[in-house]
């Protein structure tokens, strides 16, 4: 039995390397991988002795060569036996091989020629035609397997495993062209958009509803702050919990001060500003003391046992901070055993966002735009005071995570009130002052989109409310404008539409 090994990773390879002489296998490996084994006193025939070909042209070439490919492609049929026997061609029974890091070459910032040079051409090549011809070759490209691998030939290696490492190995190699595609792309959105997904070792009960299936994948290479958190305490995650604390997550990072936000269903229900966590939280909780029962919070700061202990009567369902104190964490263990503790991971995220179609997806840029980055003009007598146009800002990126259409009341650093999702505008302002009751007097008031009609800024004034933030850009923006001045309040424009679908 032979077996071949050309390995970029060489975690785990000379014990597996050793196991595989153990098992009476002949070895045969290339350039960096073939010094290891050598370095570790084992047995190894170097490729070149089975070409008879030296490695050339900066070890380009080195098994892309017929006594190699045959080795690997030859099926157990007479015919093909009886052609390798003529040839004096060895057969392959096990490849080994894990490919040139090209991703981690790319994520570092080398050169476009380092890059290149990056690209793996002989592994994809060996890889595709052990995996084809897996009913006689075992293909291996995941050190992770290689007890399994061991284990299975010491007791027989079933078609189902040989199936499995097939399909490992296609995936690896449809994977890493997948990255290659996309970096010699010369376009934002190029004819062919390959995504490539790994399934992350998350057991999710169901998804949206009991009835329905679910799985958590991870677009290749990339590394989201929920999507990879770590789950200190409570129980497992699930579809929903995924999808609300990130949605949490996204707003909590747009703000510079201590911040809280409480989500439910995707929508902001609670969110504040504060000089400590603690504070936050407890402004977010009374924010919507009703909304706030079994929803998922996220903090900005790290949570303390302080912090932890103010949520003491409050059922939530997910917690997710950068960090969590070793006290705060044994706090939240003892009192609250079912709640799910995370701590974000590091964002290496693309700014692409992609979102599922019957059948598709749609791709666009990430909405990144800051406050800081907008054109505001003063279309009102009155100009916003310096409070006011804090409050602005702040109720501007509630708005801006909040599904459309969405009116956003603020006061102080808190929200007062939220009107989400409606199909009308108007629906949304009512929605909103109602939730406020009594908080909307002196409160400010921002809109994801333009306002068609006069009929937000009259609901807001009879309301109570000062200052209103929008795009503009409405047919009826000098109606819009005449009515504030009109009713005493401020308004700005932004220039900038923030629709979330």
């Amino acid at each position: 039995m032979r077996a071949l090994l050309s390995v970029s990773n060489k975690a785990g390879l000379v014990e597996f390397a050793q196991g595989l002489l153990e098992l009476g296998f002949e070895l045969v490996s290339t350039g960096g991988t073939h010094k290891t084994l050598q370095a570790a006193g084992l047995e190894v025939v170097y490729v070149s002795e089975v070409t008879g070909f030296p490695e050339i042209l900066d070890g380009r070439v080195k098994t892309l060569h017929p006594r190699i490919h045959a080795g690997l492609l030859a099926t157990k049929r007479p015919a093909h036996e009886a052609q390798l026997q003529a040839q004096g061609i060895p057969r392959i029974d096990l490849l080994c091989v894990n490919l040139y890091p090209f991703r981690e070459t790319l994520a570092r910032g080398a050169s476009f020629e380092e890059c290149l040079e990056n690209i793996d051409i002989g592994g994809p090549a060996m890889l595709r035609a052990a995996a084809k011809n897996h009913q006689a070759v075992l293909p291996v490209c995941d050190p992770a397997d290689y007890p399994e691998v061991l284990q299975a030939l010491r007791t027989g290696v079933s078609s189902e495993f040989r199936r499995r490492l097939a399909y490992k190995a296609f995936a690896h190699t449809a994977a890493y062209d997948a990255a290659i595609a996309e970096f010699l792309a010369y376009e934002k959105f190029p004819q062919t958009q390959l995504l490539s997904l790994e399934r992350l070792p998350v057991e999710l009960r169901y998804g949206e509803n009991p009835h329905q299936e679910a799985a958590l994948y991870a677009l290749e290479g990339q590394r989201g702050p929920v999507l990879h958190a770590r789950v200190l305490a409570g129980k497992p995650m699930g579809f929903n919990n995924y999808a609300d604390a990130d949605a949490a997550w996204a707003l909590v990072s747009e703000f510079e001060l201590p911040a809280c936000v409480a989500v439910k269903h995707a929508n902001p229900c609670g969110v504040a500003l504060a000089d400590d966590p603690k504070t936050a939280w407890e402004r977010a909780r009374d924010a919507d003391t009703l909304s706030v029962f079994g929803g998922v919070v996220a903090f900005n700061r790290p949570v303390d046992l302080e912090t932890a202990m103010a949520t003491r009567g409050t059922f939530l369902e997910v917690l997710i901070a950068p960090e969590v104190s070793p006290e705060a964490l044994e706090w939240f263990r003892s009192k609250k055993p079912d709640l799910r503790v995370l701590v974000a991971a590091s964002q290496d995220a693309d700014q692409r966002e992609v979102r599922p179609l019957v059948g598709g997806f749609l791709v666009q840029d990430r909405d990144k735009r800051r406050w800081e980055e907008l054109s505001l003009r003063y279309v009102t007598e009155r100009i916003p005071t310096a409070q006011e146009l804090l409050d602005l800002k702040f109720a501007w990126y509630v708005g801006k995570h909040t599904r459309s259409n969405n009116v956003v009341l603020a006061k102080d650093g808190v929200t007062v009130g939220l009107g989400t999702g409606a199909v009308s505008r108007i629906w949304a302002a009512e929605r909103a002052i109602q939730n406020a009751g009594e908080r909307a007097r002196g409160a400010v008031l921002a809109s994801e989109a333009f306002f068609p009609f006069d009929d937000v800024v009259r609901a807001a004034a009879a309301a109570g409310v000062t200052a209103i933030v929008q795009p503009g850009g409405a047919k009826r923006d000098e109606e819009v404008i005449a009515a504030c001045n009109e009713l005493g309040i401020a308004m700005v424009f932004t220039g900038s539409r923030h629709f979330k679908h």
